[in-house]
């Protein structure tokens, strides 16, 4: 986990074009997601994403350490904190619904359509990015 998080931190998009054909062409249950901040965990279980609050170098240098704060958090459900902490970077979404369906049973139905939409709108906010798109 930590290994793909420094990678994540490293990462670099391929261009606007590029990218919009890997993810048209592609099925979004073959894509497999990588988180690009860390999180901790709630004392419910749950997952608080930490999202910092600047992400340029000079301003991220200047001002983050004068903060009292340097991180905006993100809290999840039980839904979203369970396939958060699935995706590790190596797993498809296609096995983390399959997972998610073993773990929370009827809760999480229609799996597959509430994980594809979940992780569209944390790829949406750049929470998240798929392998297939890095350069």
């Amino acid at each position: 986990m930590f290994f793909s998080l420094i990678f994540a931190f490293m990462y670099k998009k391929l261009g606007y074009f590029k990218r919009r054909d890997v993810l048209r062409h592609s099925n979004f249950l073959d894509l497999t997601p990588l988180p690009l901040h860390t999180h901790e965990l709630e004392e419910a279980g749950t997952v608080r994403v930490l999202i910092p609050r600047f992400r340029g170098k000079i301003s991220g240098k200047l001002l983050q350490p004068r903060l009292k704060n340097p991180y905006i958090k993100l809290s999840l459900d039980e839904l979203g904190s369970a396939v958060w902490a699935a995706c590790d970077g190596q797993k498809d979404v296609r096995t983390i619904c399959r997972e998610m369906r073993e773990q929370l049973g009827e809760k999480i139905e229609p799996a597959e359509d509430r994980i594809t939409r979940f992780l569209s709108q944390l790829y949406n906010q750049d929470l998240l990015i798929f392998r297939e798109i890095i350069k």
